[in-house]
């Protein structure tokens, strides 16, 4: 049981540069993330403002994520939808980016979404599951009852068909449920 972390890399510097360690399972247990990702996935947006979310997978292909920003900068979204919980439709976000190296870890029950910030933004993914069309959901990016305030440029944003056509939280019938560890916010 554990709810959406922020992770801090270290990285290792010198005149070349610098190393970090982005994945061990040793340390992720170490902070409640016992999670096994199976897929690695890598999306790249061209423009600022581009929202890829609020997505989930259901059971039983339900998804946790770790997720980091290889390129540019995001701002993140874990959305707790799990029936029951306190913080239910509740949000927590964390800026990610190429030069911070941190991570968030979004786990199942969590609907997950992010904006980029800058042009040619790279994201990479771990996630727990494969990708199971069938079991493929999300809620509408701009949803009143969720009121994530997107940092969208003034041309505002840049959305797929699909996100553009997803359910409100109100039409949504959650398949998760409460594991007994609400949302909290994200520490440093």
């Amino acid at each position: 049981m554990t709810t959406a972390q922020l992770l801090k890399t270290r990285r290792f510097g010198d005149s070349r540069g610098w190393f970090s360690e982005t994945y061990s399972e040793s340390s992720l247990a170490k902070a409640g993330i016992l999670d096994r990702f199976v897929q690695d996935n890598h999306s790249y947006s061209a423009l600022p403002g581009t929202i890829r979310g609020l997505h989930f997978q259901t059971p039983p292909y339900a998804q946790a994520k770790l997720v980091r920003c290889t390129r540019g900068s995001i701002m993140d979204y874990a959305v707790d939808v799990r029936k029951g919980s306190p913080t239910y439709g509740k949000w927590v976000s964390a800026l990610l980016s190429s030069e911070n190296g941190s991570q968030l870890y979004v786990p199942v029950g969590f609907a997950h979404a992010f904006v980029t910030l800058e042009p040619d933004t790279e994201v990479m993914y771990k996630v727990s599951a494969v990708y199971a069309p069938e079991c493929d959901g999300g809620l509408i990016w701009n949803d009143t009852d969720i009121g994530i305030d997107w940092p969208l440029p003034a041309t505002g944003p840049v959305l797929s068909d699909k996100d553009q056509k997803l359910p409100t939280l109100a039409e949504f019938d959650s398949p998760f449920d409460y594991d007994g560890v609400p949302l909290a916010a994200l520490s440093d």
